[in-house]
């Protein structure tokens, strides 16, 4: 895992269960790290969220993301049997002091949440020539 960017903590308790403070699920999001010269990528897997019910927040060096599923409703239909779970989504991550907080990017499509998290100017390898004298 890059070093600008560490797991704080993943809520193992909820994954398989109820959390009971919530009437539905929690989920942890999976979630794919790409690097570049200058900037991180992070996918993050949260089926049934829409744009609309996604927060993420950025408080000190700790970014939380939580998304919230709810199950489409069908007019003149009511569930009789389901195998999907819907629920929430939620995965703290702490930044390092490389990332650029203020350039962050996020976007949903198709239940993956994509953020481009920048690297900061400081942090971003640069080539240094060397001259003769």
């Amino acid at each position: 895992m890059p070093t600008e960017l560490m797991e704080a903590n993943k809520v193992e308790a909820v994954q398989n269960g109820t959390e009971q403070t919530r009437p539905h699920k929690l989920f942890v999001p999976r979630t794919d790290i790409y690097e570049s010269r200058d900037q991180l990528l992070l996918l993050a897997d949260m089926p049934g969220v829409k744009e609309d019910a996604v927060d993420i927040t950025l408080e000190h060096n700790i970014l939380t993301i939580y998304g919230h599923a709810e199950a489409p409703k069908y007019e003149g239909y009511s569930l009789t049997y389901a195998e999907y779970g819907l629920g929430d989504y939620r995965r703290v991550f702490t930044l390092s002091n490389e990332i650029d907080r203020d350039s962050i990017q996020a976007s949903v499509k198709n239940g993956v949440l994509k953020l481009v998290l920048p690297k900061s100017k400081g942090a971003v390898p640069r080539k240094i020539s060397v001259q003769t004298e």
